[in-house]
């Protein structure tokens, strides 16, 4: 599945859906990798394909509540308050819909939803990734409806909502959907969306707040630009390996786990920015060499503590680095630093 990182905000939706269907999820969640941690759910990220697992096994739990709906119905943006403030001074349901281009990057990459019109109709439609597994492609499709009645019913009491229609063939529990959403269901599709009348995306809403939306819109622009700063992912592996040196032994594993990536997606963001997880290494390796080689550390030491498997390792990278050997750069460094 797609490697793009889910925030994990999405986890307290999934906790309450949980917990009105009488699962526990906290093994579930620790089965498949995933750490909840509610003081950084707004800066920890998690693995989709982790999640997806989360996902299919809920829903095997047997029970009365529909585990994806709840998960939608759950969802609210209590650690992104500029997208609840957006929404809710929206001035109409068009300009509400705006939040579809900064919930991939802010939320969830899944949710890739976009609106298109005819001359009488608006279809809001969600494209999935090709790679998500096709046993929850439908649990998604369904979370995701569940959540957009939920907004659209909360900003007006006339969404104008005519029909949802799905790719997925009728299930066996194809009932509930009518009486949980309340509307006619299609399936078997060819995409998955929710038909409006084009008419109601242009009806005034009664909370539009003008200057308080533009103030909303400028913070949600700045939170996503800051995400696709050039340099920004590089930077924060670097300072984390600087603060934290112990990290170097663990590999790219290890890194990975405490920048909140996967190994896969870091890799992809470094090689997006112009470098690679070696380079990374190789750059703090060699400040952390230079400064342990300063103190006076044992090659022995130092060789181990930087993750090499032995001196020879590391006297061979450090020859890379600075062509000396870590004994003669320490000789020629010594006499510097004492005429300063």
């Amino acid at each position: 599945m797609t490697e793009q990182a889910i925030s994990s905000i999405v986890l307290p939706s999934w906790i309450k859906a949980a917990a009105r269907c009488g699962i526990d999820i906290k093994p579930i969640f620790q089965r498949h990798g995933i750490e909840v941690d509610l003081s950084r759910l707004d800066t920890r990220t998690l693995a989709p394909a982790a999640l997806s697992r989360v996902l299919q096994e809920c829903c095997e739990r047997p029970g009365g509540e529909h585990f994806p709906f709840l998960v939608g119905e759950a969802f609210a943006f209590e650690y992104l308050p500029e997208l609840e403030i957006y929404l809710s001074t929206s001035a109409s349901l068009r300009d509400a819909a705006r939040v579809f281009e900064w919930l991939p990057a802010l939320v969830n990459p899944v949710l890739d939803a976009r609106l298109e019109e005819d001359a009488h109709h608006a279809r809001l439609v969600l494209y999935l990734p090709e790679d998500t597994p096709v046993a929850v492609r439908p649990r998604y499709v369904e979370a995701f409806f569940a959540s957009i009645l939920k907004f659209a019913r909360g900003l007006t009491n006339r969404p104008d909502i005519l029909a949802l229609c799905v790719q997925s063939p009728p299930a066996a529990y194809a009932d509930l959907y009518q009486r949980y959403f309340g509307l006619p269901v299609q399936f078997a599709q060819p995409r998955n969306e929710a038909v409006f009348l084009r008419a109601a995306l242009d009806r005034p809403l009664e909370g539009a707040l003008p200057d308080l939306h533009r103030q909303a819109a400028e913070s949600i622009e700045h939170r996503v630009a800051a995400l696709r700063t050039p340099g920004a992912v590089t930077a924060r592996l670097q300072a984390i390996l600087q603060r934290s040196p112990a990290l170097l032994r663990g590999g790219i594993e290890a890194a990975a786990a405490a920048v909140d990536l996967s190994p896969r997606t870091l890799q992809r963001y470094l090689s997006a920015e112009g470098t690679c997880f070696a380079e990374v290494m190789d750059g703090v390796r060699y400040q952390w060499a230079r400064t342990r080689l300063e103190r006076g550390e044992d090659l022995e030491a130092l060789a181990e503590n930087l993750g090499f498997s032995d001196r020879r390792s590391f006297t061979r990278a450090f020859k890379r680095w600075s062509g000396q050997t870590p004994s003669a750069w320490r000789r020629a460094a010594r006499p510097a630093a004492m005429g300063e």
